[in-house]
């Protein structure tokens, strides 16, 4: 298949109506508004969620929740992850997505305190668990916020 053999499929593309062209076209004098009212009147767009004033659906569901406009995206590595790094390294977000334990969009990042860690690493991070700030520091390392 090329590019100069592609056509369109029959029937998926029609003609535009040709409005206003006369009476006996059939879209002729009103062009197909009819007579009057608000959407005979030129400029206007129906709006999305308009139901013809009756009450739209969104408003009549109720509401539920709260969503928090200020909430950070903190994403979790557990101090097991850390295990990769070697003695004595600092670990920051860039040198854990260096590694591929921090992909994707976040806000920030929580160290979390799953397994075990032997190293001594000096971690900077958004935030700490309390488990995992007691493994970082028995292990002989320090935990930094950033």
């Amino acid at each position: 298949m090329d590019l100069h053999s592609l056509s369109k499929t029959p029937g998926a593309r029609h003609r535009a109506k040709r409005l206003g062209r006369g009476m006996s076209s059939g879209k002729g004098k009103t062009s197909g508004k009819g007579h009057k009212g608000q959407m005979a009147r030129k400029g206007h767009k129906r709006k999305l969620a308009f139901e013809g004033g009756q009450m739209p659906l969104i408003r009549r569901l109720p509401k539920r929740g709260f969503k928090n406009p200020v909430r950070r995206d903190l994403l979790g590595v557990n101090v097991g992850a850390l295990e990769c790094f070697a003695d004595g390294d600092v670990v920051d977000s860039s040198a854990l997505k260096q590694a591929g334990l921090a992909n994707g969009t976040h806000d920030g990042i929580k160290i979390l305190g799953r397994g075990d860690l032997g190293r001594t690493l000096t971690v900077k991070a958004t935030a700490f668990s309390v488990t995992a700030k007691t493994k970082i520091e028995a292990a002989g390392g320090t935990c930094e916020t950033e």
